[in-house]
């Protein structure tokens, strides 16, 4: 058996690194000046080490973009390097300064944190440039400036340099093809893209940059509301409002600091619009947050910043990991825990946001078990009465009357009428009017179960009905009154399939209404959500019985009708069933012509009968 070592060579791995490491060549910027950052970042850790002197003040890095010359100056006052150190750390590809610096000057602060780690970001700015040339000049005593020069071969130039400070100023020869990297408002928008919120001062040709603070990097308690309103603006500026946000700061067992921002759901707003924005050490990575954030959540605005996420090697997107899940999970439980706080400590600003934040917390139910544990006692609904509740509270209420159901509709304007006689009867019923209500609904009740939810035309409910009214009397056939009617009113109808019941109802304006087995009607609504064309699921699922009441005067009146007119009483028969249709909305489109003959016909022959 032979062992070997792996051969890497320049000449082989630069073109990769040019041509297909980076999906985006502006981001050679942000990795220059990464490196900056991070050159200067290891100058305070040896300052706070009493190794050098620095103040904070002077620390700065400077790009100076010259068209006349076709050069891009990256210019840092960083720790630079000598001789020795530019040939390990930079004629060596993938070898990590980073990665050296932090083992030995091993730190768990979070402000000594260094941004690189694999060697490569150098590298990126052979993409837009045929020449490199590197003038350093390192912090040691009595070092000597290096300069050093390369053309994107595999060789290199190492000379001493002219520098006269301590740090590096990096020259990059712009090729033709890319002569956008000398425009100063192209550049501005690179640098303020990925590095808007870096620590150290940046200059473009003499201009400030990075002005603006990264929110945050704060406690929460140093944070005011308006704080939290003006950054929510900076970052979208032609946004409403946003109605609340949780501030991430986590320590263990990761390291994650960001704001989450619950924006305003109005009519236009953008489910796809760019949502979390992803940092790492407060250098920009993506615009979303797709792995790191739930589904439920990508509606949420804001920023995410973490160095302990794992990032491809040019930095671009995350790796999945078990680290992602882990900050996942946390996300999930700090906005759940949010909201609950706020139910709990601002109820009113709770339900004024609902109509908003209702739509990601249902969701959340639906697609996470952990999510629906943690917000399950803040589900609220509103009565008919414009009364928010929650199912707890409601079955506190309504249980000796309801049994263990929960009475709600989900039209309330088109169950107007039947609403009413429940209403007369002091029984409260909730709205669920929301597309995604019918899966809520269906996931709640298994798990409050023997609790189930019953819209309000699915049975006649035993504490509507009027019992001391009722057609009970038996006639010479053993056949009692109500029994009678509903026969006469089933012969009259057109439809073989309708089942017809006359019931006592305690309120007498309502002539009869039609209801559907609750579980029927779910699966007829499921199957006509999964095709809207299939009109014809209306009749095969959910059979309907038309309840009549015996307490209003009209079927008596057709009774008589009935009499001298029978083809009279069969349209008045039919018209008010198909009333009841109409205004449940059960009525089918290809059904709506002959109901608009059918009133057509009764009323000119209503007016007739007036006129004699």
């Amino acid at each position: 058996m032979e062992k070997g070592t792996l051969e890497i060579h320049s000449e082989n791995i630069l073109p990769i690194i040019k041509k297909w490491l980076y999906s985006d060549k502006d981001i050679f910027v942000r990795e220059l000046v990464s490196n900056a950052c991070d050159a200067i970042q290891k100058v305070k850790v040896l300052r706070d080490r009493g190794e050098l002197q620095a103040k904070d003040e002077d620390f700065r890095i400077d790009i100076e973009s010259n068209k006349e010359s076709r050069t891009l100056k990256f210019t840092d006052n960083g720790i630079g390097m000598t001789a020795d150190e530019v040939k390990k750390y930079i004629a060596q590809i993938a070898f990590s300064g980073a990665e050296e610096f932090l083992s030995k000057y091993k730190s768990n602060d979070e402000k000594d944190q260094i941004i690189g780690h694999f060697g490569l970001g150098f590298y990126s700015a052979y993409m837009v440039a045929d020449k490199v040339e590197i003038n350093t000049l390192s912090y040691h005593k009595d070092a000597e400036p290096v300069l050093w020069i390369c053309d994107g071969t595999s060789e290199y130039e190492l000379d001493r340099g002219t520098r006269q400070t301590r740090g590096t100023e990096i020259t990059l020869f712009i090729n033709k093809e890319n002569d956008e990297c000398l425009d100063k408002t192209h550049l501005k928008k690179i640098v303020s893209h990925y590095c808007t919120f870096l620590p150290y001062a940046i200059y473009l040709d003499g201009e400030r940059i990075n002005e603006k603070q990264p929110l945050w990097i704060k406690s929460p308690s140093e944070c005011t509301k308006k704080d939290y309103i003006d950054f929510y603006h900076y970052l979208y500026p032609m946004e409403e409002d946003p109605l609340f946000w949780v501030h991430l700061n986590v320590d263990y067992p990761f390291h994650l600091k960001g704001i989450l921002y619950f924006p305003r759901m109005h009519r236009d707003f953008e489910m796809n619009k760019i949502s979390v924005q992803l940092y790492c050490n407060r250098v920009f990575v993506a615009d979303n947050c797709k792995d790191l954030i739930p589904d439920y959540l990508t509606v949420l605005r804001g920023v995410i910043d973490s160095p302990d996420i794992p990032l491809n090697v040019s930095r671009s997107y995350l790796q999945m990991d078990k680290t992602v899940r882990l900050l996942a999970s946390h996300i999930s439980k700090k906005v759940s825990d949010s909201i609950a706080t706020l139910y709990h400590t601002d109820k009113e600003s709770f339900i004024k946001s609902w109509p908003d934040i209702s739509p990601i917390i249902k969701l959340g139910i639906l697609e996470d078990e952990k999510f629906y544990e943690r917000v399950k006692d803040i589900i609220i609904w509103q009565n008919t009465s414009k009364e928010w509740t929650t199912i707890q509270e409601y079955l506190e209420r309504n249980n000796d009357k309801t049994n263990n159901k929960v009475l709600y509709t989900s039209d309330e304007k088109h169950a107007a009428s039947i609403l009413e006689v429940y209403r007369k009867q002091g029984i409260e019923v909730l709205c669920a009017n929301n597309p995604i209500d019918p899966y809520l609904i269906h996931y709640i009740e298994g798990k409050i179960s023997p609790v189930s939810f019953q819209r309000i035309d699915a049975e006649v409910h035993e504490n509507i009905l009027d019992k001391t009214r009722e057609k009970t009397v038996l006639d010479a056939e053993g056949k009692t009154e109500a029994a009678k009617l509903a026969e006469f009113v089933r012969s009259k109808l057109s439809e073989d399939h309708i089942e017809v019941e006359a019931k006592s109802l305690a309120d007498d304006h309502l002539p009869g209404f039609i209801t559907i087995d609750e579980k029927q009607r779910r699966m007829r609504d499921h199957m006509m959500r999964i095709n809207p064309q299939e009109s014809g699921m209306m009749g095969i699922f959910g059979k309907k019985t038309f309840i009549i009441n015996t307490n209003n005067s009209l079927f008596s009146s057709i009774q008589q009708i009935d009499r001298k007119n029978p083809e009279l009483a069969k349209d008045l028969t039919q018209e008010v069933y198909e009333l009841a249709l109409l205004s449940q909305r059960e009525m089918g489109p290809d059904a709506l012509h002959q109901f608009i003959s059918r009133s057509n016909r009764i009323l000119e022959a209503l007016t007739k009968e007036a006129l004699r």
